[in-house]
């Protein structure tokens, strides 16, 4: 595109003319934010669930123990239950 034409184009549409906008005086607007109550119950519970081990360390080490003294005996048939159980359980 050759200059001259995009002058004569710009003239035509008056794109060169910047109009200065004046900023309002008075105008007053603030955003604001409101966390509904549901938000604020899922807040602390989400902090809760932050401050509680994953891991119950009570349990391990009580089946640590049984382990080792060769009192801790689980039947195959419960083993498969439970898998069956938690299988159906998913889908």
């Amino acid at each position: 595109m050759r200059i001259d034409a995009f002058n004569k184009v710009s003239q035509l549409y008056k794109t060169n003319n910047v109009k200065s906008t004046a900023k309002s005086k008075g105008a007053s607007f603030s955003d604001s934010l409101e966390i509904s109550q549901t938000g604020k119950d899922f807040q602390v519970a989400k902090q809760i669930l932050a401050r509680t081990p994953d891991v119950r360390e009570t349990k391990i080490n009580d089946i640590k123990q049984r382990m080792e003294s060769g009192a801790y005996h689980v039947s195959i048939q419960d083993v498969a239950d439970k898998l069956v159980d938690e299988y159906f359980e998913t889908i």
